[in-house]
């Protein structure tokens, strides 16, 4: 027996490659690993950079206009002659076309997820997901035009007073854009049910619509608003479509017929040249950009504190 095992090591050892040895072996090891490391750094360096430059610029802005005159205000007119700074309006845009947005997204993309894993055949799921995932290779500036020029003037025939440049088109094109973000991450989620909890609900006699409403849509409850955070998250980001479809009318509103100004439009407005560097109209970009990515950064948080809860759970 001992003789074997000799023989079973020797053959182990002569397996190794010739041209590595145990210190190359390590090199190779410890090589690897800073090269991970500095691909992990950069994108934490990154971070930095952007916020760092974004909070020099808008510590210039604020040194100009009161905080509570930017953050509070109700009228954002940058480049009149009598200025205003208020972010509101901008704040109000964007939360209207971000809501329309995920009122169209939610159901579509949740109710598509059920459907392709819980419902479809596996040659229908071929096609019809391919299909649902190509919505998101489209560039948004065509999702912007097709909301300016096909959605708008169809829902003009119903919709009469609706104006040109309008925040009901823009936010159902973004819900159209948003769609297969919520339904993919969404039949991931359903996927990792376990099948003992459907097996033991159909067992019992339930119908297969029970099993969904009663299993699994419970069962994938908090990463289903993890994943409704993260596609809020990215329509609040949107430029192209809100800039072309819903209009660079800041106006504090909540009527979705009218033409709003959301803060990514402002930011564009801005970058176009219109505002010469270093002044109050050029820094204001900066300010609203720092406030943007505060909100967007707060939501990510929320949305990876919830998607821990529910890895812990499957």
């Amino acid at each position: 027996m001992g003789k074997a095992n000799e023989q079973m090591k020797k053959g182990d050892r002569d397996s190794r490659p010739l041209f590595l040895g145990k210190n190359s072996s390590n090199l190779i090891d410890v090589m690897v690993k800073y090269l991970l490391l500095s691909a992990a750094l950069f994108t934490i360096i990154a971070i930095i950079i952007i916020v760092y430059s974004l909070a020099s610029e808008s510590l210039s802005f604020f040194l100009h206009i009161p905080a509570h005159e930017f953050f509070f205000g109700t009228r954002w007119a940058a480049f009149f002659d009598d200025k205003s700074f208020g972010v509101l309006p901008l704040l109000a845009g964007t939360m209207l076309t971000t809501a329309i947005a995920l009122s169209l997204a939610i159901p579509v993309g949740i109710g598509s997820a059920i459907f392709l894993s819980e419902y479809a055949a596996p040659s229908l799921r071929r096609v019809v997901k391919p299909i649902l995932e190509m919505l998101a290779g489209i560039p948004t500036v065509v999702y912007g035009y097709f909301a300016l020029y096909f959605i708008t003037p169809n829902l003009q025939y119903f919709i009469p007073d609706l104006y040109t440049y309008n925040a009901l088109a823009a936010g159902i094109a973004m819900g159209i854009m948003i769609i297969p973000t919520i339904a993919s991450l969404s039949e991931d989620a359903f996927y990792a049910v376990p099948q003992s909890l459907k097996a033991a609900g159909y067992a019992l006699g339930a119908r297969k619509s029970t099993v969904v409403m009663r299993i699994v849509i419970p069962y994938t409850l908090s990463a289903i608003v993890a994943i409704i955070i993260l596609g809020m998250g990215r329509a609040i980001g949107e430029t192209m479509i809100v800039t072309i479809a819903a209009g660079l009318k800041p106006t504090l509103t909540l009527n979705p017929f009218e033409s709003v100004m959301t803060m990514t439009s402002a930011i564009a407005q801005a970058a176009t040249g219109d505002a010469p560097r270093g002044t109050v109209e050029y820094t204001s970009l900066f300010a609203i950009a720092l406030y943007l990515f505060a909100i967007v950064a707060i939501l990510n948080l929320i949305s990876s504190y919830i998607k821990r809860r529910w890895e812990i759970r499957v």
